[in-house]
């Protein structure tokens, strides 16, 4: 009875659940609330009114309320209503939830059962529809339009592409589907030809919105395939301009066309457009091309009555054209270095110079000549260079002060270019200086001579352990009034330049200029490798080999040395970056040291590796001192010992002669005879009277002591 007792209430609480669930979704609770569908971010109200009749096993007692936003709890009111009802209101000040569920629940035996629900959603009026355009398609004559949604809403949106003066005389229009930003409307709906007018409608709970609206023919807007370039060449020979030839594209044979031309050469930064073009086909001309060049050409058409949404073709496939070629034309730049050549009188030439701009080489250039004099109608000079390299050296006879210099391609040469040899004793630069231009380039400031100046020749290097020549590092400034220049050509970065400036005078060129640098710095690559010179107990010189150029990466600020012991700290001295020796002083003897160098740029330092050594325990002078007495007093008993062997008289006072008792006459002495009363001498071991009296008998005379005479029988 315990055990069914026991399970009662609990089966009961089981079938009430039951109920009430069953209770709540047939009607026990009734959930309204203000608006389904708010704006994000606005007050929400909401009632839950509960019938108790309807509610199984709940009626009877109280009847608590509470209600949930989907899984949290939130508070509400609770009052008594009409017919016996329970009604709790609530209040959300904020709703910021996009979607979200509001349960009304009750309270019963400890647990709280949801009884009704209302879904809320929340978000903002559809954004306006933006860039709204059209194009007509010539294959099926559907016209379609595409738009850019604007931002989210949260909510469920319905858009529509809507045109108004189509055939169905009415709003038709079309639906895009799959969420996307275009649509097409079939030809059916359209009558070309007339105007339209055309708009995107987005529409959701909280309101409509709708793009610009477009007035439109649907042909304006037709989406031509490109035209076909037929041919290209110049007209007439030897000019700077070219006639195309052109076709239409099949379909558009009876449209009027406004077609777009452009061009550019390969080194072009952007294209040249010719706009204007109007024809169904024909031919177009164009001038001002630069000879000997190729270029790339492209086409494009639309209707010439088409408005300005009307959408222009693709660009046509390109067709490539070279220009025809001419003689050279313009002065190429000279620069010049000159020695005497030995004894002989000769005159030993280095000229440099310019390769011709395209414009002014008109075609490609096959090569340079230099002579000694200009060419003249009817006679060409002798020639003493001929190269397709911008260098040449050759030898002239000493007093020479001038050369020509032409170029040359398939189309002829041009006028040469008269070459000055002026002696370099001008007045000289002042204040000349270079800082980075960039990563690849460097600026070049200088300060204006009192003399005036005809132009300045820039000339720069890159210093490395071998240098060699380079014939296009330089640059001519024509204005002579400037007193900065750009050097663009071979600057690499962390690399080390020597720049030289030449002021070019009327009749004379200036003495050089010259100052070094860098586009940019960073760290050296390496530090560089300590030696150890000499060392002592205190003092310790250390020596290192300046770094090459290549691997210092900038400019050497300082070098800075690094030491310490197991036991101070580390100490260190900045140097200045001329210096290749540092002696450290104030070290304790007997002690290792750990020391290494860092050296250092404007961008940064770089550690070598370490190097150890440990001092001595006595200086050289010490040692000296040290080696210099022991010598003094081996030397001092040396001269003592030989003293001491020479005098007798100190030889006895320091060591006496003692007497050796085995020649003495007692001990060759033996008595003859043993007494009457002999000694009786008892074991050393065993204990005895002792020996009161001892006497001693004299020998007989003649008898050699320790031989006793045999005794008679």
């Amino acid at each position: 009875m315990a055990r069914r007792g026991a399970g009662t209430p609990f089966l009961l609480q089981l079938c009430l659940l039951l109920l009430l669930h069953l209770g709540g979704t047939l009607g026990c609770a009734s959930v309204t609330v203000g608006s389904h569908v708010v704006p994000l971010g606005s007050a929400v109200t909401a009632s839950c009114i509960i019938q108790r009749e309807l509610c199984h096993g709940l009626e009877q007692g109280k009847v608590r309320i509470s209600w949930m936003l989907d899984n949290k709890l939130v508070v509400g009111s609770q009052r008594p209503g009409p017919g016996g009802t329970e009604v709790s209101n609530l209040t959300l000040p904020r709703f910021n939830h996009t979607q979200a569920m509001l349960w009304c629940c009750v309270e019963w035996n400890g647990t709280r059962q949801r009884v009704g629900v209302a879904e809320i959603r929340a978000g903002y009026p559809p954004a306006k529809p933006l860039n709204l355009s059209c194009a007509l398609n010539l294959s099926d004559y559907g016209l379609t339009c595409q738009w850019e949604q604007g931002t989210d809403s949260h909510l469920p949106t319905s858009v529509v592409l809507k045109c108004t003066g189509s055939r169905a005389q009415a709003v038709t229009g079309c639906t895009p589907r799959g969420g996307h930003s275009h649509c097409t409307v079939p030809r059916r709906l359209l009558q070309l030809y007339r105007q339209m007018e055309i708009w995107v409608s987005a529409t959701n709970a909280l309101g409509t919105a709708e793009s610009e609206h477009l007035r439109i023919d649907p042909m304006d807007v037709a989406k031509l395939d490109p035209p076909t370039l037929q041919s290209i060449q110049s007209i007439p020979f030897q000019t700077d301009c070219i006639a195309l030839a052109w076709d239409a594209a099949w379909g558009t044979e009876h449209m009027e066309l406004q077609c777009e031309l452009r061009y550019r050469a390969p080194e072009d930064p952007a294209w040249e457009l010719v706009t204007g073009i109007i024809g169904r086909a024909g031919t177009a001309q164009r001038c001002g091309f630069l000879f000997g060049t190729q270029y790339r050409f492209q086409m494009r058409c639309r209707r010439s009555s088409a408005s300005a949404l009307a959408s222009w073709s693709e660009w046509s496939p390109g067709r490539n054209y070279t220009t025809h070629e001419k003689a050279p034309t313009g002065k190429l730049d000279a620069w010049w270095g000159a020695q005497p050549d030995g004894p002989g009188g000769r005159l030993e030439v280095q000229l440099r110079w310019k390769a011709p701009r395209q414009r002014e080489a008109n075609g490609r250039v096959l090569g340079y000549r230099v002579t000694l004099s200009p060419r003249r109608r009817g006679r060409d000079p002798p020639t003493i260079c001929n190269t397709t390299h911008t260098q040449c050296n050759f030898s002239v006879p000493a007093g020479t002060r001038r050369v020509y210099l032409s170029a040359f391609n398939s189309a002829g040469e041009s006028a040469p270019t008269e070459v000055v040899l002026l002696e370099r004793k001008g007045q000289p630069l002042a204040g000349l200086r270079a800082v980075p231009g960039g990563e690849h380039s460097l600026w070049v400031h200088w300060e204006a001579p009192l003399a005036p100046v005809i132009a300045y020749v820039l000339e720069w290097q890159r210093v490395t352990a071998e240098p060699g020549p380079c014939s296009a590092c330089w640059q001519m400034e024509r204005d002579g009034a400037t007193t900065r220049a750009l050097i663009q050509d071979g600057i690499e970065p962390f690399q080390r330049y020597n720049i030289s400036l030449y002021p070019l005078y009327e009749g004379t060129v200036g003495v050089p200029a010259h100052t070094a640098a860098y586009s940019q710095q960073k760290a050296p690559s390496h530090a560089p490798k300590l030696h150890l010179k000499r060392i002592s107990k205190s003092e310790a010189e250390l020596c290192w080999e300046p770094l090459p150029v290549e691997m210092q990466n900038g400019f050497i600020t300082s070098y800075t040395i690094f030491w310490a012991n197991s036991i101070t700290n580390v100490a260190s001295a900045t140097l200045n970056p001329s210096l290749s020796s540092f002696v450290m002083r104030g070290l304790k003897p007997s002690t290792l040291y750990k020391v290494h160098i860092m050296a250092s740029t404007a961008a940064g330092g770089t550690n070598g590796t370490s190097l150890t050594l440990v001092t001595r325990v006595l200086d050289d002078t010490e040692i000296q001192f040290l080696f210099l007495s022991l010598g003094l007093i081996f030397v001092l008993l040396m001269v003592l010992l030989i003293c001491f062997q020479k005098n007798e008289r100190m030889k006895e006072q320091l060591w006496p002669s003692v007497p050796d008792p085995a020649n003495s006459s007692l001990g060759k002495w033996v008595p003859a005879a043993l007494p009457q009363e002999p000694l009786q001498l008892l074991a050393a071991r065993e204990p005895g009277p002792a020996i009161s009296s001892v006497t001693v008998l004299e020998g007989d005379p003649g008898k050699p002591p320790g031989k006793e005479q045999p005794v008679a029988p």
